[in-house]
């Protein structure tokens, strides 16, 4: 019988990759935390009229990537291809705008898209999400996009530059969109399929095309930025100059727009060198309208997701990490060795110690070596002779030195060493 493979372009994250994903959480958890944002968590599973009402029905995500089925009662339901919309159905649902303390929250977990797996990019993929609501100041726009630095900054990460655009208000779109279609029509035939079918539905995605062609043909074509209007032009204004002083570096980059529907004025992606074609490690911007068009307050909104799995690709490059480590094994040999050795073993957990044993009855060499595979900065041995005396011998895996210590009091001993350690 052949063994059952995972679904295509979802993954198993194992072991030895794990301590990548905890750094990248905790450091994740450390900065948002630190500016005020509080952890939610949303289902995977939601009502599809939520993610063609929040994303747009004529966004590539709606219309090819979502995972959309219909229950046993015939309601339709899509795994979450992103977080914002999940977390704005929260807020409204359970009326979080009467709670002051709860305008800022961020996720951290998997969503779901069907599109061609690829280097860092996969069907089932982990986001780290930051929303807040009700404040329209460009302060918070800049704010969001200098704790992300700070974020990736403490990462280590190089290599990565901020984009930044305005998107403008609707009013801004309304004159620019009749700029901009007939500006593609006189290119009418000449760009790919979807580029064409956009023109009617929604030609601003075109930006987002990566054909090399429709880039090339959309080197000339008018910009958003150009149409906007006075106030989010003064908006866009005062985001720069907050970036300026605050030492966040950016590019204006006229052509990028986000491929969500629900974006306005200032939008912003980070962008590396190191990852061929597919260059965003992350984005966002400002939805000022979301909340309301999803039956909730008229409340502006603004966020940001960051892709773990493309995040750790740059991490990883040419970078290694320490797994966590037993901080003792227990080496018995005989059952009377056995016996104090496991009581032992879970006296030092007990103490919050990592510890380990052989259950197996192994020779003390095959011991020794499986002390060396875990990790273990210290090893117990336990033999006949050293129950009779009761006393164990202790080695220290990093020098090498074994010394004989008592068994009565030994656990106390092992958690002040591991204090030291820390030192």
């Amino acid at each position: 019988m052949e063994p059952i493979q995972a679904v295509k372009g979802m993954n198993d994250i194992l072991p030895a990759e794990i301590v990548w994903w905890q750094r990248v959480e905790e450091a994740a958890r450390a900065i948002l935390e630190t500016f005020g944002y509080r952890e939610i968590r949303t289902p995977v599973l939601e009502k599809l009229d939520l993610f063609v009402r929040g994303i747009g029905e004529s966004t590539d995500v709606v219309e090819k990537e979502m995972y959309a089925f219909t229950d046993r009662h015939g309601d339709w339901l899509a795994l979450r291809p992103e977080a914002t919309a999940s977390v704005v159905r929260a807020y409204i649902q359970h009326n979080l705008q009467a709670d002051p303390v709860c305008q800022k929250f961020y996720t951290i977990g998997p969503m779901f898209r069907y599109e061609r797996p690829q280097k860092g990019r996969y069907r089932q993929f982990h986001q780290i999400n930051a929303e807040a609501f009700g404040m329209d100041d460009p302060m918070l726009d800049a704010e969001i996009m200098h704790m992300l630095r700070l974020f990736l900054e403490r990462l280590g990460l190089a290599g990565v530059s901020l984009n930044i655009n305005s998107l403008g208000c609707p009013e801004c779109r309304k004159s620019y969109r009749d700029t901009l279609v007939k500006y593609l029509e006189v290119h009418a035939g000449q760009f790919c399929p979807d580029c064409e079918r956009r023109r009617s539905t929604n030609p601003l995605r075109a930006f987002d095309c990566k054909v090399e062609r429709c880039q090339q043909l959309l080197s000339d074509a008018p910009v958003l930025l150009e149409s906007i209007c006075p106030d989010c032009a003064a908006h866009f204004g005062a985001v720069k100059r907050y970036l300026e002083e605050m030492n966040t570096p950016f590019a204006v980059n006229p052509r990028m727009v986000r491929g969500l529907d629900y974006y306005m004025r200032t939008t912003f992606e980070i962008i590396t060198d190191r990852l061929g074609a597919q260059n965003a490690v992350g984005g966002g911007g400002r939805y000022n309208g979301l909340m309301r068009d999803l039956g909730g307050p008229d409340l502006p909104g603004i966020g940001f997701a960051i892709g773990m799995e493309r995040l750790i690709l740059l991490l990883q490059q040419g970078n290694s990490i320490q797994g966590r480590r037993a901080h003792v094994f227990v080496a018995a040999l005989g059952e009377a060795a056995r016996h104090r050795g496991f009581l032992l073993t879970q006296e030092l957990r007990a103490l919050g110690m990592e510890a380990e044993m052989d259950y197996e009855g192994r020779s003390l060499k095959s011991q020794m070596r499986r002390a060396d595979k875990v990790g273990a900065s210290r090893v117990i041995i336990l033999g006949e002779n050293e129950m009779a005396r009761g006393e164990a011998q202790l080695r220290n895996m990093t020098d090498k030195s074994q010394t004989l210590v008592p068994l009565d009091g030994l656990a106390g001993e092992l958690k002040r060493l591991a204090g030291e350690d820390l030192k």
